[in-house]
């Protein structure tokens, strides 16, 4: 038994958020699409047309994957902040590579939750961390009123649980090995905001201000880009999915 997990548009496009589907061998990904399609075809569309991403057990699948008895398989639409083919590879990077161990303790340090953050905690927890620091530098995302023209009511996130934390951990480890910082900080919440709300903290601590700025403002284009996070608009005239295209 295969449970296939489907998120954001995907799921209200199924009608249910996952399925089970029974395979008596090991199965290619092509035939395994096959199946899917005979199962779901209201999906059918988004796969043709390569919208689809796949993950197999928490890691990013490819064209020569096999599905087998016993694994989850995450169905995917393009993430909220991020685009297609680009931010998939990079996605596939991410979460493929084993990194040194500067970057332990990243489940300290990186968190998706429901409950609202406070920023002065977080200030005093990284500037805690060395007295080497001599900036921290914070990006702190909110929920506005208005999108591409659109009013907004409140706004919904949504993410794949196990797999956007193992993404958050892994800007983490890489923003630690690109810059010059000292440590760094990502909270992105989940679930309903309302307008004005918090959605997602970035704190970059170093010694000189360049480096936190430069590594914050790495990070937080980084999680938009590969973090499969989706946002829907609750507006006056309905409910939306919002997917930027590159």
């Amino acid at each position: 038994m295969v449970k296939i997990r489907f998120f954001a548009h995907l799921k209200d496009l199924a009608g249910r958020p996952d399925l089970r589907l029974d395979l008596d061998r090991p199965t290619p990904m092509k035939e395994f699409w096959d199946k899917l399609r005979e199962k779901i075809p209201e999906v059918s569309d988004w796969i043709e047309e390569g919208k689809v991403l796949v993950a197999v057990n928490h890691e990013m699948a490819a064209e020569d994957s096999v599905i087998q008895d016993g694994d989850e398989v995450g169905l995917m639409p393009p993430f909220s902040g991020g685009g297609r083919i680009g931010s998939v590879r990079r996605l596939k990077a991410a979460v493929g590579i084993k990194r040194r161990s500067r970057a332990s303790g990243s489940e300290r340090w990186t968190r998706i939750q429901k409950e609202d953050f406070s920023i002065d905690a977080e200030m005093r927890r990284i500037r805690g961390v060395s007295n080497r620091i001599g900036g921290v530098a914070i990006f702190v995302g909110t929920a506005r009123d208005l999108s591409k023209g659109h009013p907004v009511v409140r706004l919904r996130y949504e993410h794949y649980p196990g797999l956007a934390e193992k993404v958050l951990r892994d800007i983490r480890r890489r923003a630690l090995d690109r810059f010059r910082i000292i440590e760094v900080s990502l909270v992105h919440r989940t679930g309903t905001i309302p307008i004005g709300g918090q959605i997602v903290l970035i704190a970059t601590a170093a010694e000189h201000r360049a480096d936190a700025f430069q590594a914050c403002r790495w990070c937080i284009d980084e999680l938009k880009a590969v973090a499969p996070i989706w946002k829907k608009e609750t507006r006056p005239d309905g409910e939306v999915w919002v997917e930027n295209r590159p």
